[in-house]
């Protein structure tokens, strides 16, 4: 259900989506980055949706997407529509890996391999063929420049040849690389921006050219700052960040909003999250945002 204090969604004019991975709870971090994509598809009148990210069982840990979805209804963010999991979606990943016959290849270069070349896969395998070392199937790239203009960031650019390399689409374990399965799930839901942590900024250039490839439209972007430490690192499950308390969520929504540049909202009287969320996308504006990442300990 939607919630009653946010603005009616219209799923027809856009449509956003929070995509986080079962890896542990819901840190500050991530937390920002949900309230920023919900801010944004409620400014826009836009539907919100969630999808599980949960193409890699071996870091999954158990309970962790129960929590994450626990947590963001206790902070105020209920998505429009069924959580989407990334993991039931195999038939149409391999449906879209089959358009990419000509374009991919088994690879069973290893990252030491390719380390006398720059950590980049350009063309041509370095390793012995081995038939004993599992493949994985890379992508071969395009030279060429393919840029966007990122909303929040400005305009952004690589060469893929040069800066990337051919890329990895599905693994040596066989299931499909985040930077595949991400563009066919964001073009089957429909996803016409995507918001999201600018350490994806430099992914996203790969994306535009699977897109263009599969013959998918492609998304606007907008890239969030990100979270620092105090040791200027991102905050992330893997560094232990501490979870945010769902028990009680307004102070913490309010740093939130504080951080993303929303310090008028933040600071606007509210009994609930819902209230709260409601005011700050009503006075929502891209042009008031944090744009460069800082550390929490900033906001103290």
């Amino acid at each position: 259900m939607p919630n009653p204090e946010s603005p009616s969604p219209n799923p027809g004019v856009y449509r956003g989506r929070f995509a986080p991975s079962p890896t542990g709870p819901l840190h500050f971090g991530s937390l920002v980055a949900a309230v920023g994509s919900w801010l944004r598809a409620r400014s826009q009148r836009g539907a919100w949706l969630v999808r599980m990210e949960d193409l890699d069982p071996q870091r999954e840990v158990p309970g962790a997407a129960r929590d994450i979805l626990a947590t963001l209804a206790a902070f105020g963010m209920v998505p429009d529509e069924p959580v989407v999991w990334q993991r039931r979606r195999e038939q149409a990943h391999d449906a879209a890996f089959a358009r990419l016959r000509e374009r991919v290849f088994v690879c069973r270069c290893s990252r030491s391999d390719l380390d006398a070349h720059g950590g980049l896969h350009r063309g041509a395998c370095v390793a012995r063929l081995d038939p004993a070392r599992a493949p994985a199937w890379r992508v071969r790239v395009d030279d060429r420049d393919i840029g966007f203009d990122d909303l929040l960031q400005g305009p952004y650019s690589q060469n893929l040849l040069r800066d990337v390399g051919d890329f990895v689409v599905r693994r040596v374990e066989g299931g499909y690389a985040y930077q595949f399965a991400v563009v066919v799930d964001d073009a089957d839901a429909g996803i016409t921006e995507v918001v999201r942590g600018s350490d994806l900024l430099d992914s996203t250039p790969r994306q535009i050219f699977l897109q263009q490839l599969l013959g998918l439209p492609t998304p606007r972007y907008l890239h969030l700052p990100l979270v620092l430490d105090r040791a200027g690192a991102k905050l992330s499950k893997s560094t232990r960040a501490l979870p945010v308390d769902r028990n009680d969520p307004l102070p913490t929504l309010r740093t939130a909003l504080d951080f993303l540049g929303l310090r008028e909202a933040a600071r606007t009287p509210a009994s609930t999250p819902e209230t709260l969320l409601a005011v700050a996308a009503a006075s929502f504006e891209l042009g008031a945002m944090r744009r460069k990442s800082d550390a929490f300990a900033a906001l103290e």
